[in-house]
């Protein structure tokens, strides 16, 4: 955002044994012991440091200061009803159409609107603290064990302690849900470390899009957000998640997502990073199933000094199942963009179709890109390929456009807009591809 936030003296405690009690202090029993658990969990665990090869190009002492971050359980923010920042409803007016939205302010859920006829079929959208209040039996059985437990490592630990608020969404077997469900999010406060989860279950033939979307204002110091995600689809489901990332300067974006698909369902994710100063995704597909597939489609556009970190796992288990990877990113100024991926074929997961691509394009001598795909197969009828490029700008290309009559930045505007554009028209969902190429537009322009 072009506006600074103000720097406010912290009022909240720090990342510490006193934040999990108050966390948790209106959790039922299980939910405390399970936060407890986690800290336990976190304290034990030691920083990813660049020893590690899944943190080598990311130096978080250098980036991330946890003991200087004031937790953030969004008890200040506006309550249902009032009115948002300007910036927040300025992107939610873009998005067309949508069965149902959550509104997140710095961790807390603030409204739910569901179309009335989904909940009337059983559809559940909600705040995933008041979900686990009333003690859902999925909630339970789901939250922080199969998908991201704290035993991933130290972030999805913290999460798992700390987490305030997030979305619980289920679809009920059969129901298909035409129009995507939207988490609209917002972060306000400098130096605050947020920490959120999201909770899907699409049940038996059932369907479901899903877009997430945070911004910010830009921060003059660090300013955390935290996310785990966890995604199940069930016998012949299918789901599309969504992530826009479109954080201010000074943002720190961690995001740990594990999507689990079981037979004959279908469960594809996109991941846009546009904004935030330092991005981190870790993303693990699990196919569980035959018959399941994935696609995995990842864009990232960095400028300046952005750096963006994409770490991925494509964990087939079962035979016959098909997954699909294309990451895309283009870089100027001194941004820098990492991409590290793994197929896994499992023992016995015969007739595996899995495929890896990362393409990166380099638009000035400062940019960097680093791409490390991997294959690890323990069976022997397979279809898997891994690939990866680093480019700079086709000059028969801009040549061939200002030789029409454009200028050098519309025709780099162009180029860099078609590099792109291929991950967007693989997922083309309502206003996602709108709303995606505008902000891309705006970050060629320098607006």
């Amino acid at each position: 955002m072009s506006q600074a936030a103000a720097v406010r003296k912290p009022s909240r405690p720090g990342i510490g044994r006193a934040a999990v009690a108050e966390a948790g202090a209106t959790d039922p029993p299980w939910l405390r012991a399970r936060r407890d658990e986690a800290w336990a969990t976190y304290q034990a665990t030691p920083m990813p440091t660049t020893r590690s090869e899944e943190w080598r190009y990311t130096d978080l002492s250098r980036k991330l200061q946890l003991d200087e971050l004031v937790v953030a359980h969004g008890d200040h923010g506006p309550g249902a009803g009032a009115v948002l920042p300007d910036a927040l409803r300025r992107t939610m007016e873009q998005d067309r159409d949508s069965a149902g939205r959550i509104v997140d302010i710095d961790g807390k859920v603030v409204s739910v609107e569901l179309d009335e006829s989904l909940a009337r079929q059983g559809v559940v959208l909600a705040s995933l603290r008041d979900a686990a209040r009333r003690d859902d039996g999925d909630i339970r059985r789901l939250l922080a064990t199969r998908a991201v437990p704290a035993s991933d490592g130290k972030f999805p630990a913290l999460n798992a302690a700390l987490w305030n608020d997030g979305v619980y969404l289920r679809i009920p077997r059969g129901v298909r849900v035409e129009r995507p469900v939207r988490l609209s999010r917002w972060v306000s406060r400098p130096g605050s470390a947020t920490f959120t989860r999201i909770l899907i279950v699409a049940e038996e033939t059932s369907q479901l899009s899903f877009v997430d979307e945070i911004l910010s204002p830009d921060f003059e110091t660090t300013t955390l957000v935290n996310t785990a995600v966890e995604l199940f689809s069930y016998g012949g489901a299918q789901i599309q998640y969504v992530s826009l990332q479109r954080l201010g300067r000074g943002g720190f974006y961690l995001a740990n997502q594990r999507t689990l698909a079981e037979r004959d369902s279908t469960l594809d994710t996109l991941n846009v990073a546009l904004g935030g100063s330092v991005g981190r995704v870790d993303l693990n597909a699990s196919l569980l199933g035959p018959g399941a597939h994935s696609d995995m489609l990842g864009l990232y556009f960095g400028d300046v000094d952005q750096h963006f970190d994409f770490n991925t796992s494509q964990d087939h288990m079962s035979p016959n199942a098909h997954s699909d990877l294309l990451y895309k990113g283009a870089l100027d100024g001194s941004a820098r963009g990492i991409f590290r991926g793994i197929i896994r074929v499992h023992e016995g997961a015969q007739g595996t179709d899995a495929y890896q691509t990362n393409r990166n394009l380099i638009l000035s001598n400062d940019a960097i890109a680093t791409s490390l795909p991997n294959l690890e197969i323990e069976a022997d009828d397979v279809r898997c390929s891994h690939g990866a490029t680093v480019g700079q700008l086709d000059a028969e290309a801009l040549f061939y456009l200002m030789s029409r009559g454009l200028t050098r930045g519309k025709a780099e505007r162009l180029v860099v807009l078609g590099f792109l554009g291929e991950v967007l028209s693989r997922l083309p969902m309502g206003g996602v591809v709108e709303k995606v190429t505008n902000a891309i537009v705006a970050k060629l322009r320098g607006v």
